[in-house]
């Protein structure tokens, strides 16, 4: 049975469901970082999952990167899929800015993060999940 990973639970906001994934907020307000997690038991690599799985994750993938692109105009897109702390497959999607506090190095480490005050939090989920209307859950 599929359960998300409990540092991926502790560090984000949970947006919705698209068709494969889990979508998630990064609790950091600084950045537009979004993360998706395929729902299936125990993967942990993109080569684990079929691949119809692997089709929609990448869809998946595009959909979120236009959004954020519609919604906050970065600099560039950052997509990625580490896990080395949380082993659980997830693929970051992050909204990169010249400015930004690692710029142009990779934003991993790059703390002390800023979580989102409750409100902002909620209006920033709203955001997003106007912005996929028609493929959340």
């Amino acid at each position: 049975m599929f359960s998300l990973d409990e540092r991926l639970r502790k560090d984000t906001i949970e947006i919705g469901q698209l068709g494969l994934s889990i979508l998630l907020l990064m609790n950091d307000c600084e950045l537009p970082w979004l993360i998706l997690v395929p729902e299936r038991d125990g993967i942990r690599e993109l080569d684990e999952l079929s691949p119809q799985d692997r089709s929609r994750l990448i869809e998946e993938i595009a959909a979120v990167s236009a959004a954020l692109r519609r919604l906050y105009c970065p600099d560039k897109i950052n997509i990625g899929a580490l896990g080395n702390i949380a082993p659980q497959l997830h693929i970051h999607v992050i909204g990169r800015f010249l400015n930004d506090r690692a710029w142009p190095g990779p934003i991993w480490g790059t703390g002390p993060v800023e979580p989102y005050e409750e409100e902002k939090g909620r209006a920033e989920v709203a955001l997003i999940r106007a912005a996929l209307k028609g493929r959340l859950r």
